[in-house]
């Protein structure tokens, strides 16, 4: 009789869990997704004849385990590298940030500030150690070494704008991983390259649903676990019993800790998975006939901006995916009991739109086409100078079952490649455990 392993999460981690797991014929492999589709935060919606996905996503070249994943897929055709360019808004100017002699040229910050800055991140990106960071805070590091002006021009506004009042607490060493990437992600020395798929990150959904689905795994979309079960292995699934061998938690982690059994080592265990905080993100896609630029990322660096980033997609990919018209993303992390996340969409759209024409002054809402807006309630975790301490193990306290999230992969920050490789480790240990 085969093994029943349950899943729970079909975003990337728990769809590349499912395929590895399929493959062995001693295991029984049922997935379950409390939204109505497959694939977490990197999962699409229809759009101008094609998929977008909710929140924007695109690979670096440093993306090994997704672009292994991909090229087993036979998605490799699909997959487009890109020329990216970005930009900083500060100071009522959009300012172009796609190479040194850009960041020489970012008057917002004083000369000195500039070059400091520069051979910081060059350092940043030839250093491979991160363990030396982990007590330190970025923001102080960063001050350390850049000085004042770069801190309120370039490093402060980014910090606040991902992590809010948590901005000062955040891991020296979650930062350096963001620029190490990045600074690798440029080809044969040129411009930085990005990669995206013809028809989205849908393609690697629909192709990983394909495949599991042939291989036998059953697939439940809005099912929801209620509660995972003390004194048997089974869990309680839109209200009926499910039993398994092995369970596989894909979530964040405190919606493990709801789902747990009360008593003993396991009220502890929900307390430390507790102590992981978590902000939302709220996204706001729109259309247009209008070209508002030639920058793909801006970074928007002005105190008072409502919103972190503006995303013209369509300067990475070309407009004629989505019939002709210029594709936009701006988005902001939040706490998800904050004013503005918790605002209608109509007025978030309207609050938002008032600000662009300070970055655009011929920005007409009349010519906005579509407009969607998707929020996400833990959208990203604080990595503060504790976090090691933090992290939890991919074996539960509960026996025969796993956790597997983002919470894990310190000091990376969230990305598909690591939601991918993270379902190869923890299938991999499944199958050990399951073979015992």
């Amino acid at each position: 009789m085969p093994k029943k392993i349950l899943i729970v999460g079909g975003g990337f981690t728990g769809l590349t869990a499912a395929l590895r797991l399929s493959a062995d014929p001693d295991l029984s492999v049922t997935l379950i997704e409390s939204a109505a589709q497959l694939g977490g935060l990197a999962a699409g919606f229809p759009l101008g004849g094609t998929t977008l996905e909710k929140t924007y996503h695109h690979l670096f070249l440093t993306d090994t385990a997704i672009l292994d994943l991909v090229k087993e897929l036979g998605l490799q055709d699909q997959l487009l590298w890109c020329d990216s360019s970005m930009a900083i808004f500060r100071d009522g100017r959009i300012h172009p940030f796609k190479s040194p002699l850009d960041l020489l040229r970012f008057a917002p910050c004083s000369f000195p500030g500039r070059l400091r800055t520069g051979f910081a991140s060059l350092y940043l990106k030839h250093r491979k150690n991160w363990r030396g960071f982990t007590r330190q805070t970025a923001h102080a590091w960063l001050t350390r070494t850049c000085g004042r002006s770069a801190m309120d021009t370039i490093w402060t506004p980014l910090l606040k704008g991902k992590f809010g009042r948590h901005f000062d607490r955040v891991s020296m060493a979650w930062f350096w991983a963001r620029i190490h990437i990045r600074a690798n992600s440029r080809s044969g020395g040129g411009g930085e390259k990005l990669g995206y798929f013809r028809g989205g990150f849908n393609a690697v959904t629909s192709a990983l649903e394909h495949e599991i689905r042939r291989r036998g795994v059953v697939i439940q979309t809005g099912a929801t676990v209620e509660k995972l079960l003390a004194d048997e292995r089974a869990a309680i699934v839109n209200r009926e019993k499910v039993a398994f061998d092995f369970c596989l938690f894909t979530g964040p982690s405190a919606s493990l800790a709801r789902i747990l059994p009360a008593g003993g080592k396991l009220d502890e265990y929900a307390a430390q998975l507790r102590r992981i905080e978590y902000l939302g993100a709220a996204c706001l896609i729109f259309t247009s006939d209008q070209d508002l630029g030639d920058f793909y990322w801006i970074n928007v660096n002005e105190p008072e901006a409502p919103f972190l980033v503006f995303i013209q997609h369509t300067n990475l990919v070309d407009k004629k995916a989505y019939g002709g018209k210029n594709v936009y993303y701006l988005g902001a992390y939040l706490p998800p009991d904050d004013k503005t996340y918790l605002l209608p969409d109509e007025e978030l759209t309207r609050l938002w739109f008032a600000y662009l024409p300070k970055m655009f002054p011929g920005f007409y809402p009349a010519q906005v086409g579509e407009r969607h807006v998707f929020r996400f309630r833990a959208a990203q975790h604080i990595v503060d100078t504790d976090y090691v301490e933090k992290i939890p193990d991919h074996q539960t306290p509960l026996p025969g079952v796993f956790l597997a999230n983002f919470s894990q992969i310190f000091p990376e920050d969230r990305g598909t490649n690591y939601a991918v490789r993270e379902g190869e480790t923890i299938a991999a240990r499944i199958r050990r455990e399951a073979a015992r």
